[in-house]
């Protein structure tokens, strides 16, 4: 072998360099050889790269969900302050506690005078090792209240989780253009409209499908049965074969429709919050 043959040719064997780790937008450009142009060639695109098995269907759903999420606003999917429950400062553990168990939430906020006088977050899991002292006395609330953070109404839900990673909160009060507390919002609400339902085994206050934003809008899942949807606002809605108001939503439209879609449902005017490739998800509905 002559002196200018490569090392390989030699039997000199070299470790294999590595390629370069591709980015996710890398990954997602193989996939298009064409790039989009707006929204809706993208959303066709990335269903036919499911239809041809690149993705399965239910992530196809996640990157509709995450690019919904996008354009959602706190203000979409916040519990209205009239439905969340709440812990007075002045109060002793022996008289918040059986509020604290009959919930099931995790977390509490905690108020003065009102809703707006907020002075924290009480976390059920540091009640626990009290539950083991026979005397309560010396307690005092304030020693184990958190800090919370506090979000306005138009707060983004892609920039509200991201706030929620930064800081390790999983709850935010959202306040509205007055200063004055709206609702809150966790994490899991934000999650759920990327990836779809999370159930535990406590969910299971229907009551909360529906949620009244103010005295005339509301936000109701799709999957709300159409008597429990009949019941909350005494209407006579006829699914027939139909079990959802979701269902009825979709007859309507007679297609499935998109987010930002609109709909007269009398006494209704209907907006899509939320809908994926396969399922409208979320309704926001106002009464006429």
């Amino acid at each position: 072998m002559s002196e200018g043959e490569p090392a390989e040719d030699r039997g000199v064997s070299h470790p294999r360099r590595k390629e370069p780790r591709k980015t996710w937008r890398e990954r997602i450009a193989d996939l298009f050889p064409v790039e989009p142009t707006d929204r809706p060639e993208l959303l066709e695109m990335l269903k036919d790269a499911s239809e041809r098995r690149l993705f399965d269907t239910e992530a196809l759903n996640i990157i509709h969900g995450a690019l919904a999420v996008a354009d959602m606003r706190a203000r979409d999917i916040m519990i209205p302050r009239t439905q969340v429950v709440t812990v007075a400062v002045d109060s002793r553990i022996e008289e918040f506690l059986p509020t604290v168990i009959s919930s099931t939430h995790s977390r509490f906020p905690v108020i003065g005078d009102d809703m707006d006088d907020l002075k924290g977050i009480l976390h059920a899991k540091d009640m626990l090792p009290l539950l083991l002292k026979e005397d309560w006395d010396g307690f005092d609330i304030k020693d184990y209240i958190r800090p919370t953070i506090v979000v306005p109404e138009s707060k983004r839900l892609n920039d509200l989780l991201q706030e929620f990673r930064a800081t390790r909160n999983h709850m935010a009060l959202v306040i509205d253009e007055y200063g004055s507390v709206a609702g809150v919002v966790t994490i899991e609400d934000v999650l759920e409209q990327i990836v779809g339902e999370i159930e535990d085994e406590h969910d299971i206050d229907d009551d909360s499908f529906i949620k009244q934003l103010d005295g005339r809008s509301y936000t109701v899942k799709a999957t709300t049965s159409i008597e429990d949807f009949n019941e909350y606002f005494d209407t006579q809605f006829n699914g027939g074969d139909l079990d959802t108001i979701g269902g009825i939503v979709v007859k309507e439209f007679g297609y499935l429709p998109q987010r930002e879609e609109t709909i007269d449902l009398e006494p209704f005017h209907v907006r899509i919050l939320n809908a994926d490739s396969r399922r409208v998800r979320l309704l926001h509905l106002t009464r006429a």
